[in-house]
């Protein structure tokens, strides 16, 4: 890979793929709609254009080739099928972020076979006209069944990190510095997590091995709410208040009402060394803790 088109790479985890990427000597091309601002100075092109608009993705990228297209930012079958069409001569591998959410509310370990792209009804609608499950579910299929390039589909469960602009960990942490009730349906419920670190240097080991299909990505390890309560209480000092009567302003961004797990088995079967959870979590918790005693308590 010499060559890749970002599209979303400003914004957390994006900002870590772009970084690996330019690490490993890859010429970078960052699509933007130039409203957010980024660190890459003159080691990235950029070009400007709207991603949900086939004239302006054709226009602004026509003649160009790429070897691979990340794209962090297609939550709809309108957005799939803006990029099938506008980049089909324009590169031979395209690697999508997605989700654990495809798999939808299973009750089990979820493994890549659980949802089927490939067989999924597709209908074409945009964002803003269904859920954000079912706009990655649509992604996917367009692309698997209409791309004339190979795809992989990277399935992300909650990424964590500095950078995360949904601020769902540090919810966590400034209501029990605050001592203010949160509302979780099941405290004992097992997640997975990755770091926007990993995440970022996942997608490119992808984009490397011209990997096929869906393929899940998470941090070896699983955490419970009640374990994750328990780290920031430590690094706080203080003793979280929870409840399982949930209203708007005390709920959990990660409230699940069951466990909500993934297999990173298929990567690590082709090569790729996860990370474990607990060898990264606790002291991004303790950066977020740190963060929030330098801002005065109201």
């Amino acid at each position: 890979m010499k060559t890749a088109l970002v599209l979303g790479g400003t914004r957390f985890f994006g900002k870590n793929l772009v970084q690996t990427l330019l690490s490993k000597g890859v010429k970078v091309t960052l699509a933007t709609r130039g409203k957010t601002p980024d660190d890459f100075g003159d080691r990235v092109e950029r070009i400007f254009l709207d991603r949900v608009e086939k004239d302006s993705v054709i226009e602004t990228t026509r003649g160009r080739k790429w070897d691979v297209i990340f794209d962090q930012i297609c939550y709809s079958s309108h957005g799939a099928a803006v990029a099938v069409e506008a980049f089909r001569h324009s590169t031979s591998h395209y690697v999508l972020t997605s989700t654990l959410s495809v798999y939808g509310s299973l009750e089990k370990t979820c493994y890549e076979e659980d949802f089927d792209p490939y067989k999924y009804p597709i209908s074409y609608t945009r964002r803003e006209n269904i859920s954000y499950q079912e706009g990655k579910r649509q992604a996917e299929a367009v692309f698997f069944q209409k791309a004339p390039f190979s795809v992989t589909a990277v399935r992300f469960p909650i990424v964590m990190g500095k950078d995360d602009y949904t601020d769902r960990l540090r919810f966590h942490v400034e209501k029990i510095m605050h001592e203010e009730e949160i509302g979780v349906p099941a405290i004992e419920a097992e997640m997975n997590f990755i770091s926007q670190e990993e995440a970022g240097e996942f997608l490119v080991w992808c984009a490397e091995q011209k990997l096929k299909g869906p393929i899940n990505a998470c941090s070896n390890g699983t955490i419970s709410l009640k374990n994750l309560f328990s780290y920031i209480e430590q690094a706080a000092n203080k003793t979280a208040k929870t409840t399982s009567r949930l209203t708007d302003e005390n709920s959990s961004p990660y409230g699940v009402d069951h466990s909500w797990t993934m297999s990173n088995e298929k990567a690590s079967f082709w090569g790729y060394s996860f990370t474990n959870l607990q060898d990264w979590l606790p002291s991004l918790i303790k950066a977020f803790v740190e963060s929030e005693k330098k801002v005065p308590l109201s």
